[in-house]
């Protein structure tokens, strides 16, 4: 009983010792990779609209000349409360039509008050461009006991559903103890270092987190745009996209990820 007694007491006192050592990152930069299946992409629109353009043969022949993932990049800048997420210029060379799926795009600039709950997007829909002014996206999360490692953090997972439909698995490292994240997905006691929409075929992981000071000018509001609130530039859209049909839904979809 006595041995049994001491080690657990130097198991205590090393958790106690690694607790107090830890290191938590309250200011930084986190780098982002967006990952697009367009071959699964590709055939969800096969099964959706099987008289339209995308044949079988339409759907062979892209996989055998085109990569299956389309690669996008941002980073994510943060201090304390604010949140910046700015998404880098695509780098890729190909312009396969592939490419004007609304999901394999990124069109948001966000400043994120997570303080206040809420957020300023400056939002690009088609050749329009319009500045969101509204509140933060609440979220539903149910926190799993799985974990996983992210860019050197220990991760948490938590579960979730958005527009009604729409799974969401997002892995949070409690020791950056800031609730956002990527795009417009926040509230848990972590930031969220990664994404999954699995039936939407599209993931956000990060790929490197910059432990370093944050200017406070580095964390500007977007300016550009028409400016609205969430309701009426689904208002907008929806008017303008009501003679699309089902094409319509993906579209409306995308531009409010």
């Amino acid at each position: 009983m006595k041995l049994k007694h001491a080690i657990l007491t130097l198991i205590c006192t090393i958790n106690y010792a690694m607790a107090q050592n830890a290191r938590f990152v309250h200011q930084g930069i986190i780098e982002f990779e967006k990952k697009i299946n367009i071959y699964a992409l590709l055939k969800d629109q096969a099964k959706r609209y099987p008289d339209n353009f995308w044949s079988a043969q339409a759907l062979e022949q892209y996989q055998k000349n085109n990569p299956q993932f389309k690669t996008l990049k941002s980073e994510l800048i943060f201090k304390n409360d604010l949140t910046l997420f700015n998404p880098m210029a695509d780098e890729s060379t190909n312009n396969s039509w592939a490419n004007n799926f609304a999901s394999a795009k990124q069109n948001n600039i966000i400043l994120t008050n997570l303080k206040s709950g809420t957020g300023i997007n400056q939002k690009s829909v088609y050749e329009e461009t319009y500045l969101v002014k509204d509140s933060i996206r609440k979220i539903n999360w149910k926190i799993t006991d799985e974990f996983r490692t992210i860019a050197g953090y220990d991760c948490r997972r938590a579960n979730a559903l958005i527009m009604d439909s729409i799974y969401v698995v997002a892995f949070y490292a409690e020791s950056i103890p800031i609730s956002g994240g990527p795009e417009t997905f926040s509230g848990l006691p972590g930031m969220i270092l990664g994404v999954a929409l699995p039936r939407e075929h599209i993931t956000w992981f990060a790929t490197g987190v910059k432990d370093v000071e944050i200017a406070d000018d580095k964390l500007k509001a977007p300016t550009k745009g028409k400016p609205v609130s969430k309701k009426q530039l689904s208002d907008i859209l929806k008017g303008a996209l009501k003679d699309w049909g089902n094409y319509a839904s993906d579209i409306l979809k995308a531009a409010d990820m």
